[in-house]
């Protein structure tokens, strides 16, 4: 999900949707929300934001995948939407396969990956061991953590009775601009959120835990720095001793340009864990910030 610029709460919206690409039992659908400012002088791009939802169809019997209906694109615009999601497509297996990859490939990434752990891991040992030498235009990744709690209504269910995911990533955005906002110093601007995994279902009564940091921030820019907030969500069972997964979000923010003009300045976020290290990885890999 993208914004594209601010949204007015003066002006009506359009939201359209429409099937752009599906495999064998997946459904790709992207929702376009378009927004024409009210003096008419900026027309060449209407949209506000865009958004990809992937749909899996399944058997309500056996509860296995289903095949779904092909598609054919006709016009122009279809054919590029359809182009794009499957050239998507196509680079997720690639990935998966490579994942899966032989010895020597597999040891050669582990090489790579240790190199780039240890780079990563560099400057959080100074701050673990000389901390009055570390750099003060950087922050350990624990020191930007923020979490909340909450018990599962029944009126968060949505038609099949377990908790709606607009409720949950509604609820993660909200930590993860408190995060932003915590982290700069001033309010944040959204830019996107990215692929939002749902690993398990959340059900009524749950006791779920949100748990968030900056992961990572991206100052090459220096007229739009960005601030990458991860949010984990926890389905905790304290009776049983157990906490597992049940949803990972990614979003990006920045700040307005006049605040960077006034000096403001974004602080870089160093890993003070290996598992913290790794997980910054995984995620620069996936916006292919990784060589």
């Amino acid at each position: 999900m993208e914004l594209k610029k601010p949204i007015r709460v003066d002006t009506d919206l359009k939201i359209a949707g429409a099937v752009t690409y599906v495999g064998r039992s997946s459904i790709d659908i992207q929702i376009e929300v378009t927004q024409v400012d009210q003096d008419g002088d900026n027309q060449s791009d209407p949209f506000a934001l865009t958004a990809n939802f992937t749909f899996v169809a399944r058997d309500s019997k056996t509860g296995k995948s289903a095949p779904v209906n092909r598609l054919s694109p006709e016009t122009e615009r279809e054919k590029q939407l359809f182009s794009e999601r499957e050239a998507r497509d196509k680079m997720r297996k690639r990935k998966r396969e490579e994942q899966k990859g032989g010895l020597a490939n597999g040891i050669h990434k582990l090489r790579a990956e240790a190199e780039r752990l240890n780079a990563l891991l560099a400057e959080g040992r100074v701050f673990s061991d000389l901390p009055a030498l570390a750099d003060r235009d950087s922050i350990l990744l624990k020191d930007s953590r923020l979490e909340n709690s909450l018990v599962c209504q029944p009126q968060q269910r949505n038609l099949h009775g377990r908790i709606f995911g607009g409720f949950l990533m509604h609820r993660a955005f909200e930590l993860a601009f408190s995060t932003a906002y915590a982290f700069v110093g001033q309010r944040p601007c959204f830019l996107e959120v990215d692929h939002v995994d749902f690993l398990k279902p959340v059900d009524v009564g749950d006791f779920l835990r949100f748990k968030s940091c900056v992961l990572y921030t991206q100052l090459d820019n220096p007229e739009q720095p960005l601030v990458n907030v991860e949010v984990v969500a926890h389905v905790t069972r304290p009776e049983l001793r157990k906490s597992e997964i049940s949803n990972t979000f990614h979003f990006t923010f920045t700040v307005c340009s006049d605040l960077l003009k006034k000096g403001l300045k974004i602080r870089n976020v160093v890993p003070s864990t290996e598992e913290e290290a790794r997980r910054i990885l995984e995620r620069m890999e996936a916006e292919g910030l990784c060589n």
